[in-house]
């Protein structure tokens, strides 16, 4: 197989997801990844073993993650197994949102420290463990990316998007008026056009594995609201 494209689901959703991907990849094998980890550290002991094995049958794996699926992807892989990512929503400072929810619960780092676990009204336990791991394992990532970030995401700010698609030197792509949870048909049919718009042609496909000229961060819009790359 040429590729194979791993779709790796966010809270609360299934590896059932990736069905809707395979319209959009219809060269490549998708594959939903079923895990089973909870927190970075089971992804770590999970994630490298089944990615590897698919790498195994390929020439080439792209990686499609939404949401904290994305989170656990960078705290568990590397470009050895991966050659490209799509993120959808991504968590990328896991730091920041605990810190955000600790102060939407009302709750001190002494009190965590002290109790460990506390649950929140709003469905989340917040865990000290979880806290010190991330400050001690930050997210490196290396691999060439294109991010998908809704306008109005909750759980991240424009601003800490925009610095770590900096830092990786990722394309960032902003829905207007867009949610974390992309589900409305409108957002949709946004992404699809999103992955779509940035699939490479054999032709053009540089080194790294993305298509050139390289986007930029932002919107140029199209008839579709994204900028359009020449056709296959």
């Amino acid at each position: 197989m040429e590729e194979i494209v791993v779709y790796v689901h966010g809270k609360g959703g299934s590896a059932q997801e990736a069905e809707h991907y395979k319209a959009l990849f219809p060269d490549c094998e998708v594959i939903g990844f079923d895990y089973h980890a909870r927190s970075p550290w089971e992804a770590a002991e999970e994630f490298p073993g089944f990615f590897a094995a698919v790498r195994k049958r390929c020439e080439k794996l792209t990686l499609v993650a939404n949401s904290i699926g994305a989170f656990f992807s960078f705290a568990s892989l590397n470009e050895k197994l991966v050659d490209a990512s799509y993120f959808i929503s991504p968590v990328v400072d896991m730091e920041q949102l605990i810190c955000n929810m600790m102060r939407w619960a009302g709750v001190s780092e002494a009190e965590l420290a002290e109790k460990l676990e506390i649950p929140t009204t709003f469905g989340e336990t917040l865990s000290w463990e979880y806290l010190c791991y991330v400050r001690e394992h930050p997210v490196s990532w290396e691999i060439p990316t294109h991010i998908l970030y809704g306008e109005k995401d909750d759980l991240t700010s424009m601003e800490t998007i925009k610095a770590f698609a900096k830092k990786n030197n990722a394309e960032l792509t902003v829905m207007p008026g867009g949610e974390h949870w992309f589900h409305t048909k409108e957002q949709m049919q946004f992404l699809d056009n999103w992955i779509k718009n940035r699939r490479p042609c054999k032709e053009t496909e540089n080194k790294d594995g993305l298509a050139s000229p390289a986007y930029s961060s932002g919107n140029r819009a199209g008839a579709d609201g994204l900028r359009h790359q020449k056709s296959c």
